[in-house]
C-alpha cells in the first residue's frame, strides 16, 4: 500500500503540473476514444510499466474539472482540505448504515445535519441525510411527501392519483422520480416563470384548484434554489402560503445554490426557507466538495424514519437507532461523504464557507460588467445568480461551445430560455481570481478572431 500511495503521490504531481502547462485536456471524438487510448482489459496482468502508461494516459485526456478554464457544469474548482477528507474516507472504508461500521464517522455526519438544521431555523425534531446527488435527495422528498399524504402507500402502493407541481425550468430529475415514485409522470404539473425564471405562485394557485376540482390530490410543491440555467431562485414565501393552505409538502431543491444558506448576504435569496418540509443542497457544488456529497435535510425527522426506516437484524444489531443512519436513507451500503465536507468545514469555520460562496457572486458579477461594458455581447441573465448567459457577436452559442471543447480551449456549455439560446458561463469555482474571468473571455475573442473561417464554416 505504500508503495501504491507513493504512486498516487507522483500522478497527482503530474496532473498539477499538466493543469498549469494544459488547463483544457486535449479533444478524443467518443468515436475515437477506444483507439485512442489504451483502456481494453484483458484476461492476464500487465507489466507495471504498461499499467501506469495507460493510466497516466486516461487521466491526462480526461476533462479537468479543476482548472480556471472550466465553466461547464454546475461545480467545478479543488479545494485541498475537502479533498484530504475525501481521500482519508477512502482510506478508512466506512460503510455509513450503522454506528458498529462507522464509529464517530456517524456523529461527523449527526454534526453537520444537526448544524445546517439549526443553521435553517428548525428545531430538534428536524433531521436529515446524505445521498449521491441532488436527483435522489429529490427523490427523497417527494417519497416523504408521498408516505406524508397517505401512509398506507407504503404497504398497499399508490391508489390514488398524487400531482407534483413544479417550474418549466427545474430539474429533470421531478419526472423521473414522479415515476419512480408510481406517482407518474403524467401527474407533474409543470408551472409557468416570470421573466427571471421564477415560479408564478398564482399559477400554482391556479393549477392546485384545477386539481382538486377534478379529484387528484397535490402532494409535493417543488421549489428551485439557483434553477440550472439562469441560476433563479423561486420565491418560497407566497409557495410556502398556498401549501399551508392546501396541506402540500413544500420541498427546496438547492442543489445547485441552496448553500447561499451560508452567506449573510445572500442568504436573502431563499427567505423563507424555515417554512419548507423539506430542503436540499449540494455542497460539491457552491461549497466545494469533491463530488459527490449531497444534504437532504426534514423539518420532523420522523417521516424519514416512516419512509425509509426497515428491521433488518443481521445489520443493526448495536446501539440506538439515531446512530443507526441506515433507518433513515434510502440506500444501506452507502459512502462516507460526510467527511470531505467536515474537513473543509472544520478548516475553515462558517465564515470561511461563507466567503466561499461570496466569491461565486462576486465573480459573476466581474463577468457581468464585462458583458455590459462591451456591445459586441448580450446579457440574457440577471444580477444574484452565478450563471451569467450571454451570446457573443450573434454566434450561435451550441456551435461555439462546441468548437470551444473540440480544440481544447474552454469548456463552457450553453442554456435556452423563452427560446433563446446562449451561452452559459457558471463561476461557481471559487478558488479562481478576477482575472481568471477576464482571460475567459480573453481566450473566447482571441479564438473567434484567430479563426474566423473555421467559426463562420461551422455557423453555415
Amino acid at each position: 500500500m505504500k508503495d501504491t500511495l507513493k504512486t498516487f503521490n507522483e500522478i497527482a504531481s503530474l496532473l498539477l503540473e499538466k493543469e498549469k502547462s494544459k488547463p483544457v485536456a486535449d479533444f478524443i471524438p467518443s468515436k475515437d476514444v477506444f483507439n485512442t487510448l489504451d483502456i481494453s482489459l484483458q484476461e492476464t496482468p500487465v507489466v507495471d510499466e504498461v499499467f501506469l502508461n495507460s493510466l497516466k494516459e486516461l487521466l491526462l485526456h480526461t476533462p479537468k474539472t479543476a482548472t480556471n478554464t472550466f465553466f461547464n457544469q454546475l461545480f467545478g474548482g479543488r479545494n485541498d482540505k475537502a479533498v484530504l477528507g475525501d481521500l482519508l474516507a477512502v482510506m478508512i472504508n466506512n460503510s455509513m448504515y450503522t454506528y458498529k461500521a462507522a464509529g464517530p464517522q456517524i456523529g461527523v455526519e449527526k454534526v453537520i445535519l444537526e448544524k445546517v438544521c439549526a443553521m435553517i431555523g428548525w428545531d430538534t425534531n428536524s433531521g436529515g441525510s446524505f445521498a449521491p446527488g441532488g436527483s435522489m435527495t429529490n427523490f427523497m422528498a417527494m417519497l416523504m411527501a408521498r408516505d406524508s399524504k397517505n401512509n398506507h402507500v407504503r404497504l398497499d402502493g399508490v391508489s390514488e392519483r398524487m400531482t407534483v407541481y413544479t417550474s418549466t425550468e427545474s430539474h429533470y430529475s421531478i419526472p423521473k422520480n414522479a415515476a419512480f415514485a408510481g406517482i407518474g409522470r403524467n401527474q407533474v404539473r409543470y408551472i409557468p416563470v416570470d421573466s427571471f425564471g421564477k415560479i408564478i405562485p398564482s399559477k400554482l394557485a391556479e393549477s392546485i384548484k384545477a386539481d382538486i376540482k377534478n379529484g387528484y390530490i397535490p402532494t409535493l410543491v417543488n421549489a428551485t434554489a439557483g434553477t440550472t440555467v439562469l441560476g433563479a431562485f423561486d420565491d418560497i414565501l407566497p409557495l410556502s402560503e398556498i401549501c399551508k393552505k392546501y396541506d402540500i409538502w413544500l420541498h427546496i431543491d438547492g442543489a445547485y445554490c441552496g448553500s447561499v444558506l451560508f452567506s449573510n448576504k445572500y442568504k436573502h435569496l431563499i427567505k423563507g426557507v424555515e417554512n419548507a418540509d423539506s430542503f436540499s443542497f449540494n455542497a460539491h457544488k457552491m461549497i466545494g466538495t469533491p463530488l459527490t456529497c449531497s444534504l437532504l435535510l426534514v423539518k420532523n425527522k420522523m417521516y424519514l424514519d416512516q419512509s425509509f426506516a426497515n428491521e433488518a437484524d443481521y445489520l443493526y444489531q448495536t446501539d440506538e437507532d439515531d446512530f443507526n443512519p441506515g433507518k433513515t436513507s434510502l440506500q444501506c451500503g452507502r459512502r462516507n461523504d460526510a467527511l470531505k465536507f467536515w474537513t473543509l468545514w472544520k478548516s475553515v469555520g462558517t465564515k470561511g464557507l461563507e466567503a466561499i460562496v461570496d466569491k461565486q457572486f462576486e465573480l459573476a458579477n466581474v463577468a457581468r460588467t464585462y458583458i455590459n461594458s462591451n456591445p459586441d455581447y448580450k446579457l440574457y441573465s440577471y444580477d444574484n445568480s452565478i450563471s451569467v448567459c450571454f451570446n457573443y457577436k450573434d454566434i450561435p452559442a451550441r456551435k461555439l461551445c462546441t468548437l470551444l471543447y473540440e480544440k481544447s480551449k474552454l469548456l463552457v456549455g450553453y442554456g435556452t430560455f423563452n427560446d433563446e439560446e446562449f451561452i452559459r458561463l457558471v463561476t461557481i469555482n471559487a478558488q479562481n481570481e478576477n482575472e481568471d474571468i477576464l482571460h475567459f473571455f480573453n481566450t473566447l475573442e482571441v479564438f473567434i478572431n484567430e479563426n474566423s473561417f473555421l467559426v463562420n464554416k461551422s455557423f453555415k
